[in-house]
């Protein structure tokens, strides 16, 4: 390069190189950046809520078990409250949730929905404490699902009846308010927990009172019904064995129920299909369809069969429990013969679907009672009832044994014993109705030379809705009728050529039944398995001038489905032979109803009763829960009223002297 080119370059480059100089001086001179600025949070550390102008005291506590589990209680103590006793509840359905229906400083509102008696906790003054039960929402330990008692199916030494002895004993320890005086009461599964807490029950708990309860969950209550699967309950299993909180849901894939588990084929492909063979309860129920040990070893009513009758109790049991129909009644029976002396177990018969005790029960569907029977049983009998046993000033309770909703007249009724008629002097006699050609129904025996039998087709491609169409999600929200679905009009269905009716002449007198009607069903299938459903039915004159909406109406009194394969053992299915005509015997819900004379009285009779109920394929399987679409078949069903083969419904019949 030439020397002049150099000095050129160098002038040009000078501006740039002390530019750079420049910047570097200058950034070596820049202060370090500050912190980033904050905006402090407005939230404090821990927000205590000023509640001196409420009405209630509420505290929340973890209760340790005796295993070192700690079970989280919610307490609610009347402002002011002195020597109250204790009314407990013991859930799976979430304490908090049940203690706080409302944000209120009253307590009223907050306690103003399942499960609170409303007017006998306020009224009464009580201490309300609501438990969250081991292994749901805010308490530890597992959830195992009906959690039974120590021994083979609970190798654990904890169970709901020590839990329950271990939370009395803290709560007389621990809230000074009260009286030492414990009642335990509840509906549904909040009523099975009271009787787990009859088994070696602690010193103060003084009185039971199980609503509807869970009992025997293969026998009639939530899981099967003589053996036929409640498949609606399956989203039921999925949420609430789940997870602690209920926060995975089942989800909808049709707006029609019917739908849904028709296009899944069997109940036990529709689990699968939902990955609800993840939940351990559901894999039992997959294991054990029949009625064996493990079904056994937990029902309630044979398990207190087994106990010294210790605690007053009060069952309570709805006509139209739509979920635990059969429990009450099973326990009632049970035990009733060790109350020696009249005055330790009672029984209250209501018109009520399940947990109506607590609303209003001035009507059911379209059925009207004439009063609100809700609030007559919390004030008239379950008020006076608890007190007598839980406060130290009460008056002696003048609670009846037995008071019994009488549905037709709408009369409650006071009675020493169940099944009674009338306080005295009344007899029950069981009283054959029979069958007969030309689909009627009467007193008298099939005579000779008449048709033997009535047939339909069951096809599994139609089964009969158990209600009316579209089929919603079990459940008691505003829009979803599963609450009344045991009154629905039958008219619905009796139509169809696979449901078959039979009916009598119309009464000339009041005709009443009390306690359980039999089904003696002689009947054939050409399959190798089949379902029966019976439905004793009061049908309304054909124009009701007070409502005429009942003109016409087809009210089931008593209805249930027994699944064929058991007919001859509960514990082990078998196969039916075809076309044989065989007696299937089996005892359908509790009545207590007055057929009116200008009535008639109803039977009908149908193989499907879905969805409510997996279908039967109608061909005999191992285990239905994995019936394939090719088991599935049309059968024909043969119902027999002839002379030596006479179907009939032994009416519980009362007679009055």
């Amino acid at each position: 390069m030439k020397p002049m080119n150099c000095a050129r370059t160098l002038a040009l480059l000078a501006p740039m190189l002390g530019a750079l100089l420049f910047a570097d001086v200058s950034a070596a001179q820049t202060p370090p950046p500050s912190a980033p600025a904050t905006l402090p949070s407005e939230m404090p550390a821990q927000l205590t809520p000023v509640s001196d102008s409420f009405d209630y005291v509420r505290r929340d506590v973890m209760i340790p078990m005796r295993d070192g589990v700690k079970l989280h209680t919610v307490i609610l103590v009347p402002k002011g409250a002195k020597n109250a006793p204790i009314l407990l509840t013991r859930t799976p359905y979430d304490a908090t949730d049940l203690t706080t229906h409302e944000h209120s400083s009253h307590l009223g509102p907050s306690l103003n929905g399942y499960d609170n008696a409303l007017e006998v906790i306020l009224e009464g003054g009580y201490i309300r404490v609501v438990q969250d039960v081991r292994g749901k929402y805010g308490s530890e330990g597992d959830y195992v699902m009906n959690r039974p008692l120590h021994g083979p199916l609970n190798p654990t030494s904890v169970d709901h009846a020590t839990d329950t002895y271990d939370t009395i004993d803290w709560l007389v320890k621990n809230i000074p308010e009260s009286n030492g005086k414990v009642g335990i009461l509840g509906i549904s599964y909040d009523g099975f927990t009271p009787l787990m807490a009859l088994v070696n029950p602690h010193p103060a708990l003084k009185v039971s009172v199980p609503m509807n309860p869970m009992v025997d969950g293969w026998m009639g209550d939530d899981w099967f019904h003589y053996g036929a699967f409640r498949q609606m309950n399956m989203p039921y299993i999925y949420e609430q064995d789940g997870t602690r909180k209920n926060d995975a849901l089942w989800w909808t894939s049709n707006y029609d129920d019917y739908d849904m588990y028709l296009q899944a084929g069997s109940a036990g492909e529709l689990g699968r299909r939902r990955g609800l063979e993840q939940v351990g309860f559901w894999r039992k129920l997959l294991d054990h369809p029949s009625y064996d040990s493990f079904w056994q070893q937990q029902a309630m009513d044979k398990i207190l069969a087994t106990q010294p009758l210790q605690v007053p109790i009060m069952l309570v049991d709805s006509l139209w429990d739509q979920e635990d129909i059969y429990g009450a009644m099973a326990v009632y029976k049970t035990i009733k013969p060790k109350d020696t002396n009249n005055d330790k177990v009672f029984l209250v018969i209501g018109p009520w679907h399940h947990g109506q005790e607590i609303h209003d029960g001035s009507s059911l569907g379209a059925v009207k009672f004439d009063s609100d029977t809700g609030l007559y049983f919390r004030r008239q009998i379950l008020a006076p009832f608890l007190a007598h046993y839980l406060k130290d000033d009460a008056p002696k309770s003048d609670v009846a044994p037995v008071t019994a909703f009488e549905t037709g007249t709408n009369t409650w009724r006071r009675l020493p014993a169940w099944p009674a008629g009338c306080p005295s002097g009344c007899t029950v006699k069981p009283t054959p109705l029979y069958l007969n050609a030309g689909l009627k129904l009467s007193f008298t025996a099939p005579a000779p030379g008449a048709a033997s039998f009535e047939e339909y087709v069951s096809d599994p491609a139609k089964p009969v809705p158990f209600s009316g169409r579209p089929s919603h999600p079990v459940g008691f929200a505003n829009n979803v009728p599963w609450k009344q679905w045991l009154v629905d009009d039958q008219r619905e269905v009796s139509g169809r050529p696979d449901v078959i009716s039979f009916v009598s002449d119309t009464l000339t007198a009041p005709m009443k039944i009390s306690g359980q009607p039999i089904a003696n069903l002689i009947a054939s299938t050409s399959g190798t398995d089949s379902d029966w459903v019976v439905k004793l039915i009061d049908l309304y004159p054909d124009e009701v001038g007070a409502q005429q909406e009942m003109g016409g109406y087809q009210l089931m009194v008593a209805a249930d489905i027994f699944r064929g394969r058991y007919r001859e053992s509960f514990e082990t299915p078998k196969a039916l032979a075809p076309d044989k005509p065989l007696l299937y015997k089996f005892a359908l819900p509790t009545a207590n109803h007055v057929f009116l004379a200008g009535h008639r009285i109803m039977v009908q009779i149908q193989s499907t009763w879905f969805p409510l109920y997996d279908r039967n394929p109608q061909t005999f399987v191992p285990n239905i829960f994995w019936a394939k679409p090719a088991d599935f078949r049309k059968a024909t069903q043969r119902i027999y009223h002839a002379p030596g083969q006479s179907t009939f419904i032994e009416l519980p019949v009362v007679t009055v002297p």
